[in-house]
Formats: C-alpha cells, sequence, structure tokens
C-alpha cells in the first residue's frame, strides 16, 4: 500500500473511533457525565477530553508545524498519570471538574480533529502515524472503560437509569433474554489441547502494545479449558455451597477482602426477599434470565475461588493464548451492540466458545514483562510498562470491547480486587 493510501485509511479510521466514543455519549446527559462513582472509574467528560489530551499531547504538538494548542491548562489538567510529561490532578478529584463544562470539551476535540486532518493531509512522518495508530488504539480502550463507568455510576444511582433500551446499540438483538438459551445451560465439556513449545506475543504487522512483545518460546504441558466461561447460575451454586464463607477456598488476600469489604456476590448482584437480580446496561433483570449467561465483574479472588471449589484452576495466560491464537474476532463484543455477556452458542463440535468477547478472562498469570521486554521509548513508555507489579493477567476482551481493538496476543491487566470490569471465569485443568 502506497504512503498516500496509508494516510487516507489512517484518516478514515480516526473519523470512526472519534466518532463512535461521541455516539457511546450520545444517551448521556451532562449530569451523568460528571459522576465517578467508584476509585477506578472517571466521568464520562474526563474520558472525552483525555482522549483528545492523547494526540493533542504526543502527536499534534511534537508533529505538526504551526500547531496552536487549544488551552495550554489542559496539558495538565487531562493527564492521567505520566510522570514525565506533566504534573496531573489526583485521579480522585476528576468528577470535581465542573469546568472546562462539556461544550468546551467537545470544542476540545473538534480541535483537535482538525488538527489531525491537517497533519494527515500534509503527509505524516512514520513516527506521527505510529503514534497516531496508539492513540486510536487508546481511545479504543476508553471507549470499554466508558461504558464500564456508566454502568457502575447508574449501578450507584438510587433510580438505577438505564442505559441502553429496546433493542441493540448497532445490530439488532438476537434474544431479548440472552441467558436463557445456548450451549451455556448444558454440561461444562472441556477441550484438551497439546503441550510442547510454543511462541507466544504478537506476530505480524499489525499493531501491538510493547506488552505484547518480544514473541519468544513458551514450554506448556498439556492441558484442557472448559468450552465456555462459567455461567451465573452456576455461579450462585457456589454461593448456595457457601462459597463466600468457606476460607479453604480462598487465597489469604482474597479472604482478607472478601471479610473487609463483605462480599456475598458478585458485584451488580442485588437480593431482595430470597431472589437475586442483576443490573447491566439494560437494566436490572432477574437472575433466572441471566442464569446461562457467562458470571461477569468477580475480582480475580472470587474467580480463583470458584476454580478451586469446582475442582479446577485457572489458566495461564499462555495456554489461554496458545487455545485462542487465529481466531477470528466475531464474538460479542462492542460491535454486537448487544452490551451485556450471553450464553455460548451451541459449537456443534467440541470447540473452545466465547475466548473473544463477552467477558474478560482471569488468567493465573502475574502481569510481567516478557523476556526481552522493551518499553517504548521517552514518556510513552510509561503507557504499559510502569504497571508490572501487584497485578493480574485477563485475556479475551469483552462484550465493551471494540472488535477492532482485540486479539490473541492482548494482554490486559488489573490488581486482583478488581470487579467493576466486564471480567469472568474460565476453568482449566491438568491433562
Amino acid at each position: 500500500m502506497s504512503a498516500g493510501n496509508v494516510q487516507v485509511e489512517l484518516g478514515e479510521r480516526v473519523k470512526a473511533v472519534r466518532r463512535r466514543t461521541l455516539e457511546l455519549c450520545a444517551g448521556l446527559t451532562a449530569e451523568d457525565m460528571m459522576v465517578q462513582s467508584c476509585p477506578e472509574a472517571s466521568p464520562a467528560k474526563w474520558h472525552l477530553a483525555h482522549t483528545a489530551w492523547f494526540f493533542d499531547s504526543f502527536v499534534l504538538r511534537e508533529f505538526l508545524p504551526g500547531y496552536r494548542a487549544f488551552n495550554a491548562d489542559f496539558y495538565w489538567l487531562f493527564n492521567s498519570y505520566y510522570e514525565s510529561f506533566a504534573r496531573f490532578p489526583e485521579k480522585r478529584l476528576r468528577s470535581s471538574f465542573s469546568r472546562p463544562g462539556l461544550e468546551e470539551v467537545v470544542r476540545y476535540r473538534e480541535h483537535v480533529d482538525e488538527a489531525l486532518g491537517r497533519l494527515l493531509e500534509q503527509g505524516a512522518e512514520p513516527e506521527a502515524l505510529r503514534r497516531i495508530e496508539l492513540g486510536l488504539n487508546h481511545e479504543e480502550q476508553h471507549q470499554e472503560l466508558l461504558l464500564t463507568d456508566i454502568l457502575n455510576a447508574f449501578f450507584t444511582n438510587p433510580l438505577r437509569p438505564v442505559y441502553c433500551e429496546g433493542g441493540a446499540l448497532y445490530s439488532p438483538l438476537s434474544d431479548a433474554r440472552p441467558g436463557v438459551a445456548g450451549m451455556a445451560s448444558k454440561g461444562r465439556d472441556f477441550v484438551e489441547f497439546a503441550g510442547g513449545m510454543r511462541e507466544m506475543g504478537h506476530r505480524g504487522e499489525g499493531f501491538c502494545f510493547d506488552n505484547e512483545l518480544p514473541r519468544h518460546r513458551v514450554w506448556l504441558e498439556p492441558f484442557a479449558l472448559a468450552g465456555r466461561l462459567v455461567t451465573c447460575g452456576e455461579f450462585a451454586e457456589f454461593m448456595a455451597d457457601g462459597g463466600y464463607r468457606r476460607a479453604e477456598l480462598w487465597l489469604s488476600a482474597g479472604w482478607d477482602t472478601v471479610k473487609s469489604r463483605g462480599w456475598r456476590a458478585p458485584l451488580y448482584w442485588t437480593e431482595t426477599d430470597g431472589s437475586w437480580s442483576v443490573f447491566t446496561l439494560r437494566g436490572e433483570m432477574p437472575m433466572r434470565w441471566l442464569a446461562a449467561a457467562p458470571v461477569s465483574h468477580v475480582s480475580f479472588y472470587e474467580a480463583d475461588a470458584y476454580a478451586r471449589w469446582a475442582g479446577h484452576r485457572l489458566a495461564t495466560e499462555f495456554e489461554w493464548e496458545a487455545a485462542a491464537e487465529g481466531l477470528k474476532t466475531d464474538g460479542n463484543l462492542l460491535d454486537s451492540g448487544r452490551l451485556m455477556p450471553c450464553a455460548a452458542p451451541d459449537a456443534g463440535e467440541c470447540a473452545a466458545q466465547q475466548l473473544l468477547g463477552d467477558c474478560w478472562e482471569w488468567t493465573a498469570s502475574a502481569y510481567l514483562g516478557y523476556p526481552g521486554f522493551k518499553a517504548l521509548p521517552g514518556t510513552l513508555g510509561e503507557y504499559n510498562g510502569k504497571f508490572m507489579s501487584g497485578q493480574m493477567v485477563l485475556r479475551g476482551g469483552s462484550c465493551v470491547t471494540p472488535a477492532a481493538h482485540i486479539r490473541a496476543s492482548y494482554r490486559n491487566f488489573f490488581p486482583p480486587e478488581t470487579r467493576w470490569q466486564f471480567s469472568g471465569i474460565r476453568l482449566a485443568r491438568q491433562d
């Protein structure tokens, strides 16, 4: 592909990604977009501003001659955690940013979009193109986070607002009750995988983050993965069997967390008169509707405890990648418009389902650099590398991950107590 075609294609992707972020906010009020309902979350207005800040800070002011900043204060105000770039406010204070107002934030995005268009029309140099692609992937991450944060914000609102009613966000919803039918109502079959020396990490010419490199060899013993994710109905059996009251099932830090936070069910599960309901982006639903849908919003500690209760374990991230390599990204991702985990389809044959989409899958692997890992040079090296301590790896994407954003080598990571993400459970065993 010629350099000119690359710039045109990238320009179209810029428009599509930037437009989708605004579309995800279309049903929100200005007041909705100010809410920061838990320490992990950020207000929707902040997401809009920060994703413009990334291009403003790392692309336009370095590569567009004559570029004029929209507001010099925005360079520190909407900085997230880049210590070597500028100071930044405490994350917990983001909901207090009543100024700039929403209209000014939208104008900021328009200012950045117009400048990106000029840069691409003039012919951006290769490093600028690489950073624009990084910025687009960064924005896709924030699209997912935006929906995750909206779910938490609406759950904490006593009125329990519904983000998306009726049909799907982008396409017709095939099942109004996405957990009623499907393979997930059947037995849990395991799919066997051969061991041996395998290559792991990103390969090919497409985009990847620095933490997906370098590609390297890993030895795997023969293993098996459950053919689908653990369902809400199955997790309810764990709860009924005293799962949250049995210390022997939990890692020590997990048991301490259960006691200190009073956990007795996944996040967004509410018990009323002995019956459970689950809050979703489509509103409150009886748990019986979702019995065959994947359980979501559980921590690594809960995933590990459930696996131990079930007599199995969690997969390592390398076992997971070996099983997922080469799969098409046609699962229940953001593009499906369902906005919630759904029951696994009937595979028709013995195959692992739901590896890409529905829920991020906790693995048994700590988030560390691969052998020979090198962070990006300069400030952008803070993007991933500085978080390689105290985090666990998740794989596979979720129902709010853009399909263009996910791949088999993608490594997500969160602290083990994290529950606000669309995170679920797949069991593994040694063969």
